[in-house]
């Protein structure tokens, strides 16, 4: 598993894949934080706060990370390498592993720069350090645990075709639809039985979360969404 996690990571920075997720994720959010007129500029806000941050990045990661995730095994079976893959003496579900960490960890090096954010923000604050250290840790909390549950997602499409934008486009339908889908139908309160919907989605879960609450059932939750997906893997493969 250690030696396709590592394959992994040499891939994406052997080629531009790498540091263009990383710069793209980076440009993008400093752009909407920092530069452009809106909500979401700190700085118009007057606020010392980074929800700005949070509110912003599960959207730019919705379309980033299935982008990450495009080829894990798409690739595979367009070059007919799934076949000498699978022979390796490992399990499949090891095999699934290692490609899932390898993105994760990926995406994981494009929300380390992020937290010069928080110094920034609070050096900026009135008095100085003005900054809801609480609230900011169960963010980022919050933003591993559904980067972690988009990553799964993710490979998991890629499972579907061998057409690495088919793949994209599959993922990012189904992390759109679990993170804002059930928020949408639970608005729709003519129905009694939606309206609890709501719990169901990422939204709610990573909502609570950012507020500085670490409660188990959000953790339950992202888990089981991440492992739930890889399980599906790991039965696609061994279907194929």
């Amino acid at each position: 598993m250690l030696a396709i996690l590592k394959k992994e990571i040499n891939t994406f920075f052997a080629s531009p894949i790498g540091y263009l997720v990383i710069g793209v994720f980076l440009l993008l959010n400093g752009l909407f934080l920092w530069v452009f007129k809106g909500e979401f500029n700190i700085l118009d806000n007057g606020l010392a706060s980074l929800s700005s941050f949070f509110l912003l990045a599960p959207w730019i990661l919705i379309f980033l990370v299935p982008a990450v995730t495009m080829r894990s095994f798409s690739d595979e079976k367009k070059q007919g390498t799934l076949e000498l893959l699978v022979t390796k003496p490992i399990s499949h579900f090891q095999i699934v592993l290692g490609k899932y960490l390898g993105a994760f960890a990926l995406i994981l090096m494009a929300l380390v720069p992020t937290l010069l954010y928080v110094y920034t923000v609070s050096q900026l604050g009135n008095p100085e350090g003005n900054l809801d250290m609480g609230s900011t840790i169960g963010s980022y909390f919050g933003l591993l645990f559904l980067v972690g549950a988009y990553t799964a997602i993710g490979v998991f499409a890629s499972t579907l075709s061998d057409n690495q934008i088919v793949a994209f486009i599959i993922a990012v339908f189904i992390c759109f639809f679990f993170y804002f889908g059930f928020e949408g139908l639970s608005n729709y309160t003519i129905l009694d039985n939606l309206v609890y919907m709501e719990n169901l989605g990422m939204s709610a879960h990573y909502n609570s979360m950012s507020r500085g609450v670490i409660d188990t059932r959000d953790l339950v939750y992202f888990i089981s969404i991440s492992f739930a997906f890889l399980l599906f893997t790991k039965l696609r493969i061994q279907k194929q």
